[in-house]
């Protein structure tokens, strides 16, 4: 029986600290498990996994895909002021080619260099300048699209999509995720949809890969609550009501 093709593009292992929980060897072995032929890598605004990512990939056979999660600043990364550039939006970022890794690797040094502020952040004329060779996707529900169609701000969110397109050109996709727990993800994926098919934007189907198995789900939250300083009895706390696991093909 010829297995169902699928390749994870939203994984953040244990190199996104406090916050993934995949190592990198166990993640491939479960990739090569399930037939996968690729498997990205996307941490939170770093690339402390790249190289070991990079050969334990190869060494199973695998190819690889190096990316990061960026940070991308509501302003420009020099504005460092109150909440508003504490909250910086989310854009998955995967190199191409040797160029798109040079740009990568630039554009998350930059954002811990000049842009930290509580995160490593880069903003879009950054991005703009080092774009060449990197393939983009709309992130998850923090990525800038969706969270303007979450906040009911529609031709925000179509605007956004059309800077991204004509930055990246063919190579911009729109990330659909299924996160039951998150409050309106369905409605927010048919909106997804409809900007997608009227701007011709190609889309692709992730998880948000936090860990490996489904069981894995409670020791995660428990990294949540250390990250921000929470019990895991608190109510009033930050908490994924989502299955986050690196999610066999046929289930996806």
């Amino acid at each position: 029986m010829t297995k169902q093709q699928f390749t994870h593009l939203h994984v953040h292992t244990h190199y996104s600290l406090l916050d993934g929980m995949c190592k990198v060897p166990e993640l491939l072995d479960k990739a090569k498990e399930y037939g996968m032929t690729a498997c990205a890598i996307t941490d939170h605004g770093v690339m402390y996994g790249a190289i070991e990512f990079y050969k334990e990939a190869k060494a199973r056979g695998i190819k690889p895909l190096i990316g990061c999660e960026m940070y991308v600043a509501p302003r420009r990364l020099t504005d460092k002021t109150g909440k508003a550039d504490a909250r910086p939006n989310h854009l998955i970022l995967i190199a191409k080619n040797k160029k798109g890794y040079e740009n990568l690797m630039y554009l998350s040094t930059i954002a811990h260099l000049e842009g930290y502020y509580y995160k490593p952040r880069i903003d879009k004329d950054i991005l703009a300048e080092h774009s060449e060779g990197l393939i983009a996707s709309s992130a998850c529900f923090k990525g800038e699209i969706t969270q303007k169609i979450k906040e009911g701000d529609e031709k925000g969110a179509e605007e956004a999509l059309k800077y991204f397109k004509d930055l990246f050109g063919e190579d911009f996709y729109i990330e659909l995720q299924y996160l039951p727990g998150i409050p309106d993800q369905r409605e927010t994926n048919e909106k997804l949809k409809i900007f997608a098919k009227k701007h011709k934007v190609p889309m692709v189907v992730t998880n948000d890969v936090h860990y490996i198995n489904k069981e894995d789900a409670d020791a995660q939250d428990a990294l949540l609550c250390i990250q921000t300083g929470k019990m895991v009895t608190d109510e009033d706390r930050m908490k994924m009501d989502c299955d986050l696991s690196f999610i066999s093909p046929e289930e996806m």
